[in-house]
């Protein structure tokens, strides 16, 4: 079974808690609200960053699997214990006395907590080729790809001069690396850059990146704009992170500026500076896999679970 997918309507429902976000962040918290007994609504457009690759890996018991198959199994979870989930993309939200998301279909939804877990979007750099074969032989992260690809002819595109310690780091899982400057110059490198590069067993090779060679449907190559072709088999990229913070933004909640996008200010459990706002996975930071994803989403279902019970039971004792 897969979790029922709820009519879209144009009455305002009201819930203790919406999730926004359907990826392992949003359905964590989800799974831990609706064990709570709380009533809860996730909202997923049905986009999660992984969809490119076709397995996941590094988490514990579920190293393998198939993102979408992750995803199907959280679905089936939530719903054995009340939770809705509706697909549909949250297009704006107010807050008064709580929360009100209205949906693209037409529907608001209102509730007293609100999690964003929308994720990020990767941008990978305008090279021919690319995007084509991005989560196949185009990587980026070695721990989620490297054992997989492990002893072949590492490519790496740098996009800027940090793209150095991504060369660094691939060489642990291959000693066949070429670091492409591509658009930086030679002397954005620093010395220590270099005597590592060299220590690593890194070449290093200037000029722009033109595009790939493919043959029978497997990359063979990296080709640079005079022509030249360096035989490789894997090429690791740097993919520029936008984060989706819209909704967080909309709600006034404080952003930081990092190296990887701008984020927002939260606490250890994931609460922004605007009260009974929550972020969780990618939409609160850059380097959140799916097992780190999951370990936020759930350390902020219990957080929200005790907040609105302290809530109530001071407003019990009021009167």
């Amino acid at each position: 079974m897969v979790a029922e997918v709820v009519t879209v309507t144009e009455k305002t429902e009201d819930f203790e808690v919406i999730v926004v976000g359907g990826g392992a962040a949003g359905l964590s918290a989800a799974l831990v609200l609706g064990r709570a007994r709380r009533r809860t609504l996730v909202v997923d457009a049905g986009e999660p960053r992984n969809a490119p690759a076709a397995h996941m890996q590094g988490y514990l018991s579920r190293d393998g699997m198939s993102p979408a198959e992750f995803l199907a199994v959280g679905r089936e979870e939530i719903e054995r214990y009340g939770v809705e989930l509706v697909r549909d993309r949250a297009v704006d939200v107010t807050r008064d006395e709580g929360f009100a998301v209205r949906l693209a279909g037409g529907r608001t939804v209102r509730a007293r907590q609100l999690v964003v877990a929308t994720g990020l979007k990767d941008e990978l750099p305008p090279v021919p080729g690319l995007a084509e074969r991005f989560g196949r032989d185009v990587l980026h992260c070695p721990y989620c790809h490297g054992w997989e690809v492990r002893d072949q002819a590492f490519g790496v595109l740098a996009s800027t001069a940090t793209s150095v310690h991504q060369a660094l780091m691939v060489s642990q899982w291959s000693k066949d690396v070429t670091l492409f400057l591509h658009t930086v110059a030679e002397a954005e490198l620093t010395g220590e850059d270099l005597r590592r590069l060299a220590a690593a067993g890194v070449r290093v090779v200037p000029g722009e990146v033109a595009g790939l060679t493919v043959e029978d449907d497997r990359l063979t190559g990296v080709r640079l704009r005079g022509g030249r072709v360096y035989e490789r088999e894997v090429v690791f990229v740097a993919p520029r992170a936008v984060p989706r913070t819209d909704l967080l933004a909309r709600l006034g909640a404080e952003m930081s500026e990092t190296p990887f996008g701008t984020y927002p200010v939260v606490d250890g459990r994931g609460l922004t500076t605007v009260p009974g706002l929550w972020a969780a996975g990618n939409a609160s930071g850059f380097a959140e896999q799916v097992v780190n994803a999951a370990s936020r989403g759930y350390r902020a279902g219990a957080a929200i679970n005790g907040e609105l019970l302290m809530a109530d039971l001071d407003a019990t004792a009021v009167r």
